[in-house]
């Protein structure tokens, strides 16, 4: 299907959520990984959440332009200004009934809009973030240096960087394989900031699958979407 112009793909479980609990689905560098991601699927199916997956190419999950995704919006600006308004009308979804969960290129993007938006995103989930995306720039990431002039800029823009003292998201969860090194070093400087600064968090560094994302993924779909699935419903009851 589209919104705004853009391609995103829809799981709709057999039995949906009565109270309407949906999950926006954020990709790694390849778009088309949703669709080999059936250990996801089959929770999403278990707990009764649908999921919307926009799929944005390489974008990395920025707030600055990339042409070949729209020459005119970010993709953080086609989150909040395309994704959620549709959930509104098609699906009567809004915040707090809705969770972020993403792995890679996703699961930072997912990290850094909820620090940067935790009344709309008070719950995120990510497996194996890519966390120092600068790391990819130096290594010669040709869609970074579009993005960014240098990878000092790309690292002022990432995740750990954006992380507010006293406005965070109220339920954030994270993984990442000690065996997966590029990945590991950035969540395990992102759990040292959090706890630092106090900030509530849940995290397992120490579950390995040898380093294979595809694995990984598979095993910490279960965990994951238990945890969306037990947030969702805290917030649901959750006195404003």
């Amino acid at each position: 299907m589209q919104i705004a112009g853009h391609r995103c793909r829809v799981f709709t479980p057999c039995a949906p959520s009565p109270d309407g609990f949906t999950v926006i689905y954020m990709h790694d560098e390849n778009d088309s990984e949703f669709e080999q991601r059936p250990a996801l699927t089959q929770q999403f199916e278990k707990y009764g959440l649908r999921c919307l997956a926009p799929l944005t190419g390489r974008s990395w999950w920025t707030d600055r332009l990339w042409p070949p995704f729209d020459a005119q919006r970010s993709t953080e600006q086609f989150l909040l200004q395309g994704v959620l308004p549709w959930l509104a009308a098609q699906w009567q979804v809004a915040p707090p009934q809705l969770a972020l969960l993403g792995v890679g290129m996703g699961g930072q993007g997912g990290l850094k809009f909820s620090y940067q938006h935790p009344n709309l995103f008070p719950i995120c989930a990510a497996i194996a973030p890519t966390i120092d995306y600068h790391r990819s720039m130096e290594a010669g990431d040709p869609t970074l240096a579009q993005l960014y002039r240098d990878s000092e800029q790309a690292r002022q823009d990432t995740a750990t960087l954006h992380i507010h003292p006293l406005n965070w998201p109220r339920h954030q969860w994270f993984v990442s394989d000690p065996a997966d090194y590029l990945r590991h070093d950035g969540a395990d400087r992102l759990r040292m900031k959090l706890y630092s600064l106090g900030v509530p968090y849940e995290a397992d560094l120490e579950t390995s699958t040898g380093g294979e994302l595809t694995a990984y993924v598979d095993r910490m779909a279960e965990p994951a979407l238990n945890f969306i699935a037990d947030r969702l419903e805290r917030e649901r009851l959750r006195v404003p």
